[in-house]
């Protein structure tokens, strides 16, 4: 029997449905995929990646639009924030978005990084929080396993895995390529939940 990879594992683990391992428990019945438009944020202070990507109720997904946010140093970080902010509610307004899905913040040594890259993902989020969309996290080493199949795939090993999924050549465009990959992450692993007959 050929062996299978870590994303056909990991993908037969969400077919099975996540459960308990207490004795006695059932397994928790997952409701059917998502289906609409994801927007996946890679944020950073200085060069985020945006992706809108829309998966249809038989799983397949394209990327409708995406953009890398470049902000020089004469930007203070207070205005980098606000244009964090402005940006997201841009692919808000144009997209009729049901989800949106960020990658959480590294572990970082340093306390004033650490800080800041948590400063853009808040301005980021704030503005979907707002206006009532659910709003998911994802470690990158999930990311990287539910795309790539690795959690210690390159950047460019990334690109590649979304180009293959999506047919979007994504080139050097690291932070947007990554924004697909958490959106792609979110879509291959959400489940609604079923509604109860009670």
């Amino acid at each position: 029997m050929a062996k299978k990879s870590r994303r056909q594992l990991w993908s037969d683990h969400i077919a099975r449905g996540a459960h308990s391992k207490k004795s006695g428990s059932a397994p928790l019945a997952l409701g059917p995929r998502l289906s609409g438009l994801v927007l996946g944020i890679d944020p950073s202070l200085r060069g985020s990646g945006f992706a809108v990507l829309e998966q249809d109720s038989q799983g397949r997904v394209r990327i409708l639009e995406a953009a890398t946010l470049k902000l020089k140093p004469n930007y203070s970080m207070v205005e980098c924030l606000g244009i964090i902010s402005s940006q997201v509610e841009d692919f808000l307004n144009q997209h009729s978005i049901v989800h949106v899905a960020v990658e959480q913040t590294i572990y970082v040594q340093n306390f004033q990084t650490a800080q800041i890259l948590g400063a853009a993902r808040g301005a980021a989020i704030g503005v979907a929080a707002m206006r009532g969309l659910p709003v998911f996290e994802y470690a990158p080493l999930r990311i990287k396993q539910a795309v790539v199949g690795t959690g210690t795939a390159s950047k460019e090993q990334v690109a590649r895995s979304v180009q293959s999924l999506t047919g979007t050549d994504f080139e050097l465009r690291f932070d947007e390529s990554d924004a697909a990959a958490v959106a792609l992450c979110h879509a291959f692993t959400w489940r609604s939940p079923l509604q109860s007959d009670d």
